[in-house]
Order: structure tokens, then C-alpha cells, then sequence
């Protein structure tokens, strides 16, 4: 049997919207409405996860005060430019209000700002369905697993003299989830960062690890100076990206550039995480070998045979401050896209982690100017040699 879902009065989807927006879940928001939650996420899921916009009425539409003193003067059969004057408004205005609805005879103001205010609403065309060149770039741009921001400040610069070629993120945000727009196939969601069936508020905390048992650490607050303005290249900040259990993979961002390194290791005990660790760093140029900063994770338990072996030292940030490798952890965001929280890591080669390595560093970044970190790694390298 098909279910129905509820309707809601205006004030009831007021409040669902507004607790959409500080984060709470379809449940919590149907069980606050006495609600079926399909209900509430039948509402939620048709704009996309988009609140709607509220409707103001404009500057220069006639206000129902306006339209109020028209009506009180065709009463007294006053003229049309006598009360274009009194009104401030240029007399076809006048004119075309009375002839609009009703004519001098039949006109009435509270008939006449009802009906101009249900024809007022009416769908704008999005200007991805209007614009099919745009539209086909940004989709292009997509396949290739851009993010809306980095289309949008790409097209800018890429077409600088073409206004039609300029789109806002939100504008394509909204072609992709508010479906009734017509611009974009649903599958392309399956190309953003996050492949989510409505856009959700960015309300969501992340769970930390355990802090793991080791000695002779380094503090973060030692960390040389240039690591911390980014001042030169080869301050690397790391990582585990972890999978179903048992199965992770190393990441490594240069705090620079943000250049991402993706190494395989089959297991997450520090003999394991540090030899491979310490392969991948031996092959980097001696420029790029400058510091390691790290969580307090247990698979650096052996930091100190990592140092000997590659002349780079680890230090460690401070417990439970993940902020403290602000690079790292939004690179391991990024790299939800493609190894989603709970996939098994297992069957993951090295050849697919170095692709999707390749993919995220040939891509522009807001933080770069919008230059890639390939491009901003080997000119910090060239200027260094």
C-alpha cells in the first residue's frame, strides 16, 4: 500500500526547515512535529535538503496600502494621473492596476493583492537549463570530480569575458540536488565529495581515536617555525584513513602546497605503518624531507626508527587536537569520496591510491588561489634547487 504523506501547515514547515538547519535529524524533527518521519523526509528530500527561499515582495510592485488608496480614490472618481501623483507612480502603472483586475467599477484592493500575488509566483528558470554551453562545462567539470566551488571559481577565470559562462556553486548545488530544475541527471551526485541524497547542514562532529601509548615524544609546540607559516616546502603532516576494521591506508599532505601522498599498509601496527612510511619518504627529495607532525595514534609507537631511517623528525600534537593537522584531516574528508567510512581497504592497490592521489592534487584549491598542488609543489621545488 502506498503510504501518504502528511501535509503541513506553513508554520509546521517553518520549524522543520529551521531545525533542518542547526542539524538535527529527520527523526528528531518528525518526533518534535508528532509526524510520521517519511513525512518530514519526504519534505526535506524533494528540495534536496535546500530550505525554500522566503518570498518578499518587491520594491517596485504596488503594496496592498498602495493599492488601498487606488480604490478609495476611484470611489471619489478620482483621476488616474491625480493618483499617480499622490502615489509617487507613473500613471501606466495606475492604469494598468485597474484595467489588471476589475476595471474603476469592480476593483478591490485586497481582491486585487491576492491575485497579484499568486501570479506572482511562478518558477524561475534555472540559468543551467537556460545556458546549455554552461550547462555542459559544469557538467564536464563534474564527471571529472570537481566540487561546485572549484567549477564555479574555475569558469571565472577560465572565461573572464563571458558573463554567461559565470555560475555560482550554490546555483549548481541546487541543479543537482533540487531535481524539478531539470539541469543535471541525479547520478552526478555520485561525483561530489559526499554522495548524499540532500544537502545537510554542516552540523556533524567526527569521532577521534584513542590516543595510543608512546615515549619519548616530540611536541608540536618544538615544531620548527617555517613549518608553521608554511614558509618552505617538506613539512608533511600524517595520518591513518581508516576502513572497515583491520583495514587503513596512509596519508601524507605537505603543509605547503597540500600535495597528498597515499601509501597501502596491510596492517596498523607501527612495525607495519613505519617501514612503509619510511620507503615512501626515502624516495621524496631532500628538499621535501623536512618534519612529520602526527596524532598521538599507537602506530607511531616507533617514531624513533622512522627518524633514524629517513632523518626526518616526528612531532606530535597535543591530545585529542585534531586541529592541529588542519590539512591532514580535511584532505582525509576529501578522500571520503572515494574510500567511504566502513569500505573494506583490503583490495585497494597502490596503483588506485596514487591515481586518486593524482586526481586530488591536479585539482585547483581556494586555499592556493586556485592553483593545484602539483603545480605549487614543483615551483616551491624549482625555486629551492
Amino acid at each position: 500500500m502506498r503510504r501518504r504523506y502528511r501535509r503541513f501547515r506553513a508554520s509546521e514547515l517553518e520549524f522543520l526547515w529551521s531545525r533542518w538547519k542547526e542539524g538535527q535529524s529527520n527523526l528528531q524533527i518528525a518526533e518534535a512535529l508528532g509526524a510520521h518521519p517519511s513525512s518530514v523526509w519526504w519534505q526535506i528530500q524533494r528540495r534536496g535538503g535546500l530550505p525554500p527561499q522566503p518570498r518578499r515582495r518587491a520594491e517596485r510592485a504596488l503594496s496592498l496600502r498602495e493599492r488601498e488608496e487606488i480604490s478609495r480614490g476611484l470611489v471619489r472618481a478620482e483621476g488616474v494621473r491625480s493618483l499617480a501623483r499622490r502615489l509617487a507612480r507613473a500613471p501606466s502603472t495606475i492604469s494598468r492596476e485597474i484595467q489588471r483586475h476589475g476595471g474603476r467599477t469592480h476593483y478591490r484592493a485586497s481582491t486585487a493583492d491576492q491575485t497579484a500575488w499568486a501570479s506572482a509566483c511562478r518558477p524561475k528558470r534555472c540559468r543551467l537549463v537556460v545556458e546549455r554551453r554552461l550547462q555542459r562545462v559544469v557538467e564536464w567539470q563534474l564527471r571529472k570530480d570537481w566540487s561546485p566551488q572549484q567549477i564555479a571559481a574555475w569558469l571565472v577565470t577560465t572565461y573572464p569575458d563571458e558573463p554567461a559562462m559565470h555560475v555560482s556553486h550554490e546555483t549548481i548545488y541546487r541543479a543537482l540536488y533540487v531535481q524539478a530544475r531539470g539541469a543535471f541527471k541525479q547520478t552526478l551526485i555520485a561525483h561530489l565529495r559526499r554522495r548524499q541524497s540532500a544537502r545537510r547542514p554542516r552540523a556533524a562532529t567526527q569521532a577521534a581515536r584513542g590516543p595510543g601509548q608512546i615515549v619519548d615524544i616530540v611536541s608540536i609546540a618544538e615544531r620548527p617555525p617555517a613549518a608553521d607559516s608554511r614558509a618552505i616546502p617538506g613539512h608533511w603532516e600524517g595520518d591513518l584513513l581508516m576502513g572497515k576494521r583491520g583495514t587503513q591506508i596512509v596519508t601524507l599532505v605537505e603543509r605547503q602546497s597540500r600535495f597528498v601522498v597515499l601509501i597501502r599498509v596491510p596492517a596498523a601496527d607501527s612495525a607495519t605503518v613505519v617501514e612503509a612510511l619510511a620507503r615512501r619518504v626515502q624516495r621524496l627529495p631532500e628538499a621535501l624531507r623536512q618534519s612529520l607532525t602526527w596524532d598521538r595514534g599507537k602506530e607511531m609507537a616507533q617514531h624513533a626508527q622512522f627518524t633514524i631511517a629517513t632523518e626526518v623528525q616526528v612531532y606530535f600534537c597535543d591530545p585529542q587536537s585534531p586541529w592541529q593537522r588542519g590539512s591532514n584531516e580535511n584532505t582525509n574528508g576529501l578522500l571520503r569520496q572515494y574510500y567511504p567510512k566502513g569500505m573494506d581497504l583490503r583490495n585497494v592497490t597502490q596503483q588506485q591510491l596514487d591515481m586518486v592521489a593524482r586526481k586530488l592534487n591536479t585539482r585547483p584549491r581556494q586555499t592556493l588561489g586556485w592553483k593545484t598542488p602539483a603545480d605549487v609543489l614543483n615551483a616551491a621545488v624549482a625555486s629551492t634547487g
